[in-house]
């Protein structure tokens, strides 16, 4: 999702300090938060007030269902706990070039979906990956449609003109 301006994508939030060593508890957003997160990447925070901070990354481990990060001069909890909230968003010449009918989150959020027959269903507004195949949460005409992200589903993909086209297979929107 771009956060900032066209130039900057988010890879995670931080949503708490984790310890006593400037370290936080941030939730990713990147399907690569190894690479994301690896030791001297550079990570930009845009904190809740707007103002941005340039981090770079000293240390990162998974605990739970959290990616705990250390940054260069934090060193304490109180160094770090003004990045609580903060967006984590990488520069745009980070991103890696993905292979054909790979998709990043960001391409995909805000596309409009269409059916086989035309009909409109909505915009995709957010991606969800519950298991074996994430799910597009796409809302329009006053409903969300939660569509798994299956090749039995999912039929076009046109990124450049913002459009997806979808089969609906049985039971998958309430009439």
């Amino acid at each position: 999702m771009t956060v900032s301006g066209t130039d900057y994508y988010e890879v995670g939030k931080i949503v708490n300090t984790h310890g006593f060593t400037g370290e936080v508890r941030a939730i990713a957003t990147t399907d690569f938060p190894e690479e994301r997160f690896a030791k001297t990447s550079e990570l930009r925070a845009v904190k809740e007030n707007g103002d941005v901070e340039i981090l770079e990354v000293r240390a990162h481990r998974k605990h739970k269902h959290f990616d705990l990060l250390m940054f260069q001069g934090y060193e304490t909890k109180e160094d770090a706990e003004h990045l609580k909230n903060a967006i984590l968003e990488i520069h745009a010449s980070m991103r890696a070039s993905l292979p054909e009918n790979e998709f990043y989150y960001s391409e995909i959020i805000g596309v409009d979906v269409y059916t086989e027959d035309g009909e409109f269903l909505g915009k995709v507004r957010e991606i969800l990956s519950p298991g074996a195949n994430d799910v597009w949460v796409v809302e329009g005409n006053g409903k969300e449609i939660l569509l798994p992200y299956t090749k039995e589903v999912v039929q076009t993909i046109d990124v450049e003109n913002g459009r997806v086209i979808v089969h609906l297979l049985e039971g998958l929107i309430d009439e």
